[in-house]
């Protein structure tokens, strides 16, 4: 399979996915993606993830302020719902710390935090600076869906990213895919995807450029 076709087939953004309209750049939109990105960066399956995320959303808990009223209770036994439950209680944990430190130190507002961020490296140390379970893999998926609105959003690849990239001989995202007229947050997407459920699982898939 050709790269493009590939990535034309995968490259379907998580944000986009789930109905998060990030280019409205708003801070409710991004408090979402952020939530969307802390539960897809476990090592659980995407439709978990997504299921998870679903559940915060009928349930209307997708702010800062709504999280954190929701309680260590409240966050387990969505996160149950949503069939989470190898990490219900850690992430819990991590979410109340997360979004309670993203309310005490920017009003619980992420634009806000982008303002302050000097640079992207700044950036990705505030983000990392919010609590315990947003690390690199976390930063990585969070950023790579920000690039459009956030000029500052050049995140190093996770893990994930550069098995693929390693697999395909790929050493450089935006030159790829400028190459290969594709989106560099569709092509990044599309090689996690590719080490997440073919790499990893031993599925053989030829992809070229």
């Amino acid at each position: 399979m050709k790269l493009k076709e590939f990535v034309e087939k995968y490259g379907g953004p998580y944000s986009k996915m789930l109905g998060i309209d990030l280019k409205k750049g708003n801070d409710d939109e991004i408090c979402k993606w952020l939530l969307a990105a802390i539960l897809y960066s476990k090592p659980i399956r995407e439709s978990s993830a997504t299921r998870t995320y679903q559940c915060f959303e009928k349930d209307d808990v997708l702010t800062p302020k709504e999280i954190i009223e929701t309680g260590w209770d409240g966050l387990v036994s969505i996160l149950d719902e949503g069939g989470y439950t190898r990490y219900d209680f850690s992430t819990a944990n991590r979410l109340l710390g997360i979004f309670g430190n993203l309310q005490k130190n920017y009003e619980g507002k992420l634009s806000k935090l982008y303002d302050l961020a000097s640079d992207g490296k700044d950036l990705e140390t505030r983000l990392r600076s919010l609590g315990k379970g947003v690390g690199d893999t976390t930063v990585s998926i969070f950023l790579r869906d920000m690039r459009e609105i956030w000029p500052k959003a050049s995140p190093t690849p996770s893990p994930l990213v550069k098995m693929a990239m390693k697999e395909i001989g790929i050493k450089n995202l935006d030159e790829t895919a400028r190459k290969e007229r594709v989106s560099v947050i569709s092509l990044e997407t599309a090689l996690m995807r590719l080490a997440k459920d073919f790499i990893k699982k031993g599925k053989v898939i030829k992809i070229t450029a």
